[in-house]
């Protein structure tokens, strides 16, 4: 029996959708109200401006169209509104201002079946569910006495990763590689422990359900087509992925239950925490297994997205900061004898000593606004119908912040596409969002609460690199030779792996 081809399935299917499409615009009512919506480039039918955002980066193409239209933008991709936000009074106004109209997060197909529901701290709608959980990642997960917690794996596994280039003796090493492991190894201990057995079977797990995150679903921007994800399968594929996590995750929770009944954990990882939390924390609400499942998820998610298409916080940041500083080899020696005063003779830097580095600082600062980890925050949701600068949002539009825009805004960055540490000396900025200009993480409500995590290990990893080593391009190459393409997934990284020369420092 021959396998199923193009012609006899996949054309029949787009025919049959086009169709329900068309009949669904034939028998929907007119209203004879018309919306002021924002400015909006051609559409075309049935697709509407998906079209111009094909062959190229996305967060590049938005910046381009509103360049052209203005930074309060309208595209109708599908049967969804989007409405992309480019200006920093624009963002101020939706993340401060009318915060909580667009405080909730669209529903998507993937995020909805893998992590529960959506009960996760990245997915789930604004409500008291979702402040709850806000409240235990800031206070019980991430706060600055927890991510102090953990500064013994952040030492370990940085010790590991000098070790690493040391053994390199002279051969060009793959940073990029290097990058990902240090940070797979530091969030995975965070949150199940060194001694975890299934750790390998959970990352293999949480690629495949990657595959699923990062591709497009019609159903996603086509509401009314909620049985294409069954006709083709996407909905059973991410039921199997997911019943296979969550036999992972029950497997993890009952080691590390007996863990604890034994008496033999060293400090409590995040599991632990949430166990304790469900079992015998005063909540608000009622913490599930499969709510902390979710959480357990999404926090995980970024580390296991492939090389092309995506990396997390830590990873990327370090990439793209060596590479920066290896294209610019006066900040990079400024920065490093920052680093070397600092520590003289000291490899490690103790408790307080991060206050100490400056431009270290101002140098991971000028890393996140020209290569922000997600150049388009998190799409969030109109919650009622709303006016802004004069035009109408509706209730459900999708509203798109372009972060990786807002911060090479020549109205107020001076010189906005090089990179100058130097320009954080004149303005304070910090990474919660304060100044609309600068938001790496996001701001309001729904700004990233991982902040203190990230960077607390960047700078920690960078200063190890900057104190231990001086580095070069490998065959001779100049500065100006480093290939600096990106590419965009979830995330943005550089297209091809960084590859260096470290010297050990005598």
């Amino acid at each position: 029996m021959e396998p199923p081809s193009f012609s006899n399935v996949i054309l029949p299917l787009i025919f049959c959708i086009i169709l329900v499409l068309l009949l669904k615009k034939l028998i929907t009512p007119k209203t004879s109200k018309t919306i002021h919506l924002p400015p909006s480039p051609w559409k075309l039918p049935i697709i509407g401006n998906i079209h111009h955002l094909l062959g190229g980066h996305p967060h590049r193409k938005l910046r381009d169209l509103s360049n052209k239209y203005g930074p309060l933008l309208h595209l109708q991709l599908g049967e969804i509104n989007h409405i992309i936000i480019t200006s920093s009074e624009l963002a101020r106004k939706v993340m401060k201002t009318h915060d909580i109209n667009f405080a909730s997060r669209p529903e998507f197909l993937a995020t909805k079946i893998l992590y529960y529901n959506s009960s996760d701290i990245g997915f789930s709608p604004y409500g008291k569910y979702w402040s709850q959980l806000r409240k235990i990642c800031t206070v019980e997960l991430l706060s600055a006495k927890r991510v102090e917690s953990f500064s013994f794996i952040r030492k370990e596994e940085g010790d590991n990763l000098v070790d690493k280039i040391r053994m390199a003796s002279g051969s060009p090493v793959n940073l990029t590689k290097m990058f990902l492991s240090l940070a797979y190894s530091t969030v995975s201990r965070a949150a199940f422990g060194k001694e975890c057995t299934q750790q390998k079977k959970f990352l293999n797990a949480m690629k495949e359900a990657f595959k699923h995150l990062s591709g497009f679903s019609i159903v996603d921007f086509y509401p009314s087509l909620g049985f294409v994800g069954e006709l083709t399968g996407l909905r059973a594929r991410l039921e199997r992925v997911h019943q296979h996590l969550d036999e992972i995750l029950e497997e993890i929770f009952e080691e590390h239950q007996t863990k604890n009944l034994r008496g033999d954990g060293i400090g409590e990882d995040i599991v632990d925490v949430l166990l304790r939390l469900a079992d015998h924390g005063e909540l608000d609400i009622s913490l599930t297994r499969d709510n902390i499942k979710a959480v357990i998820l999404v926090s995980n998610s970024s580390l296991t997205l492939p090389k092309k298409g995506g990396t997390d916080t830590s990873s990327s940041t370090l990439e793209w900061a060596m590479s920066e500083l290896i294209q610019h080899p006066k900040i990079m020696q400024k920065v490093q004898s920052e680093v070397r005063n600092v520590f003289k003779e000291k490899e490690n830097m103790e408790k307080g000593e991060a206050n100490k580095f400056p431009y270290l600082n101002n140098v991971i600062k000028e890393t996140l606004r020209l290569h922000p980890v997600a150049p388009l925050l998190a799409p969030r949701l109109c919650r009622e119908t709303i006016e802004l600068e004069g035009y109408t949002i509706p209730t459900g539009s999708r509203i798109v912040i372009n972060a990786w825009a807002i911060m090479r805004e020549p109205t107020y960055w001076v010189d906005p596409e090089s990179f100058r540490p130097e320009r954080f000396e004149k303005v304070e900025f910090d990474f919660k969002g304060s100044k609309f200009e600068y938001i790496p993480f996001g701001g309001g409500r729904r700004i990233c609460p991982g902040i203190a995590f990230a960077i607390t290990g960047i700078e920690y990893w960078l200063s190890q690199l900057l104190f231990h080593f001086d580095w070069k391009l490998p065959g001779g190459k100049r500065p100006e030779d480093l290939d600096m393409k990106e590419i965009f997934g979830l995330t943005i990284s550089r297209k091809n792996d960084l590859l260096l020369l470290a010297t050990p420092r005598k």
